[in-house]
């Protein structure tokens, strides 16, 4: 067969076309209906039948309570998932026994989280192979307990008074699917993860302009409580304790300090779903008494005249300290961390907490200021906003898919968490998850995981979308495609690549780009043929010309 008429056959099994006479995407024939057969079900009854059918039936066409259970959890759906306990609260018997229930009773149960428990059911949620990203993050976890370096935060007594053998990591998707290991229902203070939190709420009351009249929004490069501030006598940023004293002097200051803290709490609440929001007095009256690099920073900041007019400084930083002395767990903090990657909408009440233009500005300084002085490193290497606490806490945010805490006490010379920073590492070295991953997967490089796909997509039909973009010189899809995890290398089942495709069309712009990425720029088919051959059979010499020089060179030396 010669390369044109490979070409033109790989068009037709990517199209779907089956030859004179075939409708693409026609429903399969019916018999008539007759009044002595049942009609199908259609709509919402063909969706329920559907669903029920994924399960195992018993003799009665039955199916166990316990298996829709255990697939719901598989998914990520905890049984104290607020959105599903209609349901759940059906699918339990009273005494813990079996239960069977049938269509019916299945369709009662699910009907209020219909939506939601189909696309669990059928692995369509943020993560579809959660139970994989759940195995992974429980293998890092105990990859991480040998790890016994730094020490806890000592300049606050209460603080090093902490158990630093402690680790816990928990994920949240943004469809609220969870996972949690170790000790995850420890609570512990935010300390200054709380400066996240400060900020949205001073930019929800006062805008972008109105906050960044009295704080930067520049990396320092100095130590987070630093007596410094930038060349206009503004604190640097909202990350920086100077920042967060600003921003927390501008949530509401027409109220007393009481109702201030309440509204800070209550927002903590909402962002992590109810959670139940403690306080600890010991940490602030400790941090209170030990506070007088805060109080520099406080009156050089009125000193230049960075404050609105009016504040009062000793209430202001009695309630910074309060808000730092916020205890959550760490299944607590993934929820709020999930919550910004959800655009400020809490994944499991669906509650919007902040606008999305206050939550885009927050991760922002996050990525860039959010890890101390280490943050400019953590965004080269990591690549994901991030906020970190000198309690142990480190929330990172994968906007669109998931938040993630990790805590574990002992604090590297930065007063980063070391198994956190560890953990983030492990992570970007096996997920497509940093920002900028989709630049150089398959650039010659291990494609690293994308959780967002479904396994059997990433295989089939991801390579099948490549080489059809490749066939088109969609060079924007090819990348797009390499960046999602398909590997650009990959061939079907005839031995054809992406390669091959975009020279047998004379796809100048996408050869030269897949020279730059695969590992064999000489793939050979089933049929012996290879890319060079394909260009040269159909008159593409440009093609031709590049794929010698490609095959002579080094793959470096072909410009992308």
């Amino acid at each position: 067969m010669g390369a044109p008429a490979r070409a033109r056959q790989d068009r037709a099994v990517i199209t779907g076309s089956a030859g004179p006479g075939s409708r693409e995407g026609a429903s399969p024939a019916r018999p008539a209906h007759r009044d002595d057969q049942p009609t199908a079900p259609t709509g919402a009854e063909a969706i329920y039948r559907k669903l029920f059918d994924s399960f195992d039936r018993d003799k009665d066409g039955k199916i166990s309570h316990w298996e829709v259970l255990s697939r719901l959890q598989r998914a990520g759906l905890l049984p104290d998932d607020p959105r599903i306990q209609h349901a759940l609260t059906g699918l339990r018997e009273a005494d813990g026994s079996s239960k069977q229930i049938s269509l019916q009773q299945f369709k009662d149960l699910v009907r209020r989280d219909s939506s939601l428990i189909q696309r669990a059911v059928e692995g369509n949620l943020a993560v579809p192979e959660f139970s994989v990203l759940a195995s992974d993050i429980d293998r890092i976890y105990r990859e991480l307990l040998p790890i016994r370096s730094g020490s806890v935060a000592d300049y606050i007594p209460q603080l090093h008074r902490v158990d630093p053998e402690q680790l816990a990591i928990a994920v949240c998707t943004v469809d609220g699917q969870r996972f949690s290991v170790g000790d995850a229902r420890v609570a512990f203070c935010l300390q200054s993860v709380s400066k996240t939190v400060s900020y949205c709420l001073a930019l929800d009351e006062h805008g972008v302009d109105g906050v960044h009249r009295h704080v930067g929004r520049e990396p320092s490069g100095q130590s987070f409580n630093e007596l410094a501030l930038n060349p206009k006598g503004l604190p640097h940023n909202p990350m920086v304790n100077a920042g967060a004293i600003m921003t927390t002097s501008l949530i509401r200051p027409d109220l007393d300090i009481a109702d201030r803290f309440d509204q800070v709490a209550a927002t903590w609440r909402r962002l992590t779903a109810g959670g139940r929001v403690g306080f600890n007095n010991a940490v602030y009256l400790s941090e209170r008494q030990t506070a007088d690099r805060n109080f520099a920073l406080g009156y050089s900041m009125r000193e230049s005249g960075a404050f609105r007019p009016g504040v009062d400084l000793q209430q202001t930083l009695e309630f910074y300290f309060q808000a730092c002395s916020i205890e959550v767990d760490t299944e607590m903090l993934a929820v709020a961390a999930a919550s910004l990657a959800n655009a400020g909408v809490c994944p499991l009440t669906e509650d919007p907490v902040f606008t999305p233009a206050t939550v885009q500005s927050c991760l922002s300084l996050m990525s860039s200021c959010g890890m101390y002085d280490f943050s400019g490193e953590f965004a080269f290497t990591i690549g994901l906003p991030a906020k970190s606490g000198v309690s142990g806490a480190l929330m990172l945010v994968i906007p669109g898919l998931m938040g993630i805490c990790i805590w574990s006490p002992r604090l590297d010379e930065h007063g980063n968490s070391v198994r956190g920073i560890e953990f983030c590492r492990k992570l970007v070295a096996e997920y497509n998850v940093h920002v900028f991953d989709s630049l150089v997967t398959g650039q010659g490089r291990t494609a690293k995981r994308d959780p967002r796909r479904k396994k059997n997509h990433s295989q089939i039909e991801g390579v099948v979308a490549l080489t059809w973009a490749a066939s088109q010189g969609d060079l924007n899809e090819v990348r797009a495609l390499a960046a999602a995890g398909v590997d650009p290398g990959t061939a079907d089942y005839d031995g054809r690549t992406a390669l091959h495709l975009a020279a047998a069309e004379g796809q100048l712009d996408v050869v030269r780009y897949l020279l730059a990425s695969v590992t064999d720029p000489q793939p050979v088919d089933r049929w012996g043929g290879t890319p060079l051959s394909d260009a040269e059979s159909n008159g593409h010499t440009d093609v031709a010309d590049l794929m010698r020089q490609a095959l002579r060179a080094t793959p470096e030396a072909v410009a992308v």
